[in-house]
């Protein structure tokens, strides 16, 4: 469900689905085979569970690796010889080792082609090969987007909603029931700020009579309010105040500070425009989000939910869980706990953030009583208010604040520089998908790629193109790290980019159109290096994604999927397919060609990127 924005009234243990061996299941297959071996060869008693096993280095031949040191204490004997004779006995008698390899203390182990045969018959078979269940199946709620009612959405909102929306969609993949949800922040003085520059500097303007979308009308006032403080600030400075008492003294701000205060009193006059105003923005949030294939269960809004946490600000008063200062404010001290002292309501009675945060976490829980886990997805500059929140909430007696999460990323910055909204120098998001489709359609024109198509065919491949090297330019970034978009870069179809993932992928679908078929998998086929290392890779992915889904990181999806992409290409180039004279050995190409796309079709869907067909 696309859940459209419309305005109020006023960590887990897995097991794979899929029947292939994963990298965990083949580790403990391999381990009670060394264990077997141990007790054969030097007659000791070894543990499973006290046999490491771990990948295989790239520059050494093997599929995984046997750490032979701790062994020795069993066998007696160093390190290369006791590898040696466990080496040995794993090829004669394990049935899934077919050679291996001494370095020093290590037993590099490759498996039999057999073994890799039955691997890829397996996934094959697996039509929803990477879906995974989980023997602790949790009921997460994530939120991401919030956005201010303020201005349009921009460059770190689009990192926002499409590192969430990957996470929810990952976590889902793993077997928990999810909610996907967004609150959003429409009431506050930066949306006063807004309303009061319209009312100054309006004119009437609306949305129809500008030719604007509704978020950046409203945001083009925002901007206009901060023209108009800084002259206002300047001219007090200039009558004597410093530059301190002039921006608290500014009149638009005083005049934005009333009408937050009407508007809690409810003023209807203030509650008309606000209503008016905010109606403009959801109507272009929705476009934004629609374009970029971003969805919703459920929307909260903080003009409702900070009433409830103002009612839990006047209950954890009476518990003795707030205090109250003179002017009247309400104080949680938290400095026992290593952090400060927090407001949790203003002197005139006005809510902060906070809490409508706390509102927003309780009313949740009561609306999903069985939610074991609340991620946050918000940048970075907010891990001390998080801190401050879930402690806030645990001092206020809700246990369940304990599994609150804060997915905190790093903030997105452009060759240009940073960005700051209220001086208008943000990257519209609608922009800059718009300067995508255009660099897209640019750089696939110029290879020729649609001459065969129609006009709607190639547009709808722009599109498809702009937003995969968009969405994967950024998810392919570890969240915590800030990162750097260069649209140029994100777009081109060599390297780690989405477009050449989604190229590799039509690539495939050429290949299987031409041949008429999606290949067979038959036993007893001898494989060659290349069709060990794809068939290896593809066996991983159930693995990345509960890594993944463990780690809250689509990085680690995205970058699965340009290596198997990559992987895929040198067998393509290496290897015949079509031309390949051997019946048995063109059907498992094509198999492992199938199989190929059917994965990354799959891993790139979990970060919210379509593949094309042929391009």
């Amino acid at each position: 469900m696309n859940l459209r924005i419309s305005p109020p009234c006023p960590a887990a243990t897995f097991a794979a689905h899929s029947q292939a061996a994963t990298t965990v299941e083949t580790e403990l297959r391999l381990a009670d085979a060394v264990a077997q071996a141990v007790k054969a060869a030097f007659g000791a008693e070894v543990a499973t569970n006290d046999i490491q096993i771990q990948k295989t280095r790239k520059e050494f031949e093997g599929d995984l690796t046997v750490v032979v040191f701790p062994l020795t204490r069993a066998s007696r004997k160093g390190p290369e010889e006791t590898a040696n004779a466990l080496g040995d006995h794993l090829v004669a008698h394990s049935g899934l080792v077919n050679h291996y390899n001494v370095v020093k203390g290590f037993l590099n182990v490759s498996f039999s082609s057999q073994f890799w045969v039955n691997e890829l018959a397996d996934i094959n078979a697996d039509v929803q090969f990477g879906q995974s269940t989980t023997t602790e199946p949790r009921n997460v709620m994530v939120e991401y987007a919030s956005p201010n009612t303020n201005k349009p959405l921009h460059l770190g909102h689009i990192r926002n909603v499409l590192l969430g929306w990957s996470v929810a969609e990952i976590l889902r993949a793993n077997g928990h029931a999810i909610r996907k949800v967004q609150v959003v922040n429409d009431r506050g003085i930066h949306i006063c700020k807004s309303m009061i520059a319209w009312q100054r500097f309006g004119n009437g303007e609306t949305p129809e009579s500008s030719g604007l979308k509704g978020d950046k009308l409203v945001g083009k006032y925002y901007v206009r309010f901060d023209q108009e403080f800084r002259a206002q600030v300047a001219g007090l400075v200039e009558g004597g105040m410093t530059k301190e008492q002039a921006e608290d003294k500014a009149p638009i701000l005083l005049e934005a500070r009333e009408m937050l205060r009407q508007w809690e009193a409810n003023d209807p006059t203030v509650g008309q425009l606000w209503s008016t105003m905010n109606g403009w923005v959801y109507a272009g949030f929705n476009v934004t989000y629609n374009t970029l294939g971003i969805d919703f269960d459920q929307n909260y809004y903080e003009s409702q939910t900070y009433l409830l946490g103002k009612d839990v600000v006047m209950e954890g008063l009476d518990k003795g869980t707030f205090a109250q200062d003179a002017d009247g404010s309400i104080w949680c001290d938290l400095t026992a706990d290593g952090l400060d002292r927090k407001i949790v309501q203003r002197s005139d009675g006005t809510a902060v953030y906070i809490t409508q945060d706390i509102g927003t976490a309780i009313q949740r829980k009561r609306d999903w009583p069985q939610l074991n886990q609340l991620i946050y997805t918000v940048g970075n500059e907010q891990d001390y208010h998080f801190k401050v929140l879930f402690l806030i909430l645990q001092k206020l007696g809700y246990s369940w604040a304990k599994n609150c999460y804060h997915l905190s990323y790093g903030m997105v910055d452009l060759p240009s520089g940073k960005m700051k909204s209220r001086e208008g120098t943000v990257v519209d998001a609608d922009d800059l998908i718009e300067e995508m489709i255009d660099t897209a359609r640019a750089a696939t024109a110029e290879k020729g790629k649609t001459e065969d198509m129609t006009s709607a065919e190639a547009e709808h491949l722009y599109r498809i193109l702009a937003l995969g090297a968009l969405k994967y330019f950024i998810l392919k970034v570890d969240p915590k790290k800030r990162m750097l978009f260069n649209p140029a870069e994100s777009i081109d179809l060599q390297g780690n980019t989405g477009p050449f993932i989604q190229y590799t992928h039509t690539r495939i679908r050429s290949v299987l159109r031409k041949a008429g078929a999606e290949g067979s998998v038959a036993p007893g086929i001898d494989l060659d290096a290349k069709e060990r290392s794809i068939i290896r890779l593809l066996a991983q992915f159930p693995n990345v994604v509960r890594e993944a889904g463990a780690a809250y990181e689509p990085s680690a999806i995205a970058n699965y999927a340009y290596d198997l992409a990559k992987e895929y290409n040198q067998f393509y180039h290496e290897l015949p397919i079509l031309k390949e004279e051997d019946p048995a050995k063109r059907n498992l190409r094509l198999a492992i060609s199938a199989n190929t796309a059917k994965v990354i079709k799959r891993a790139m869907g979990l970060l919210g990127i379509e593949v094309p067909e042929r391009m």
